[in-house]
């Protein structure tokens, strides 16, 4: 499995995202742009001292990305529509793809995506004015609630049953 950034713009959520990426032992792919440098204080900070222990890679645009991953599945997160993530069956090759903060993934992106998951939210904004609900997740816990059940499903698959 691998989690893949399309143009992220905040340092600090890239590197927990990062960290997250080098507890379970799966490689990060950055689409550029960033909106950062990958020397910035707040990404080394969030990352703490494990980036020795991630696995990163970076691509000049979503084109090269998709080219390079061309036999592998592309799951992409969105809160546009897309299958509820407890009701998708992963396995160990898939690619989870997450846009920016800001804007998301753009729908050019989703539709040459494999396919589309959404996160269960119980207390979602019903428009972009609702002030009752919330209108998205931050994304680096929408990256870890993710990863935390692709390899529960995965895991539970081959027989480990710690998950």
């Amino acid at each position: 499995m691998e989690i893949s950034l399309f143009e992220p713009r905040i340092p600090q959520n890239t590197g927990s995202i990062a960290r997250t990426c080098a507890a379970f032992n799966i490689t990060l792919n950055l689409i550029e742009p960033l909106g950062f440098k990958l020397e910035d204080k707040y990404l080394k900070r969030a990352g703490l001292d494990y980036w020795p222990l991630v696995k990163l890679k970076k691509y000049p645009n979503f084109s090269k990305f998709k080219e390079s991953k061309n036999n592998r599945r592309i799951i992409a997160f969105s809160k546009k529509n897309g299958v509820y993530l407890n009701n998708f069956k992963f396995i160990e090759e898939d690619i989870l793809l997450f846009g920016r903060e800001d804007t998301g993934l753009p729908d050019d992106v989703i539709e040459s995506s494999d396919s589309l998951i959404s996160i269960f939210m119980p207390n979602v904004a019903l428009s972009e004015n609702d002030k009752k609900g919330v209108r998205s997740l931050n994304l680096s816990v929408a990256c870890g609630i993710a990863i935390y059940e692709a390899n529960k499903q995965i895991n539970f698959k081959s027989g480990n049953k710690d998950y």
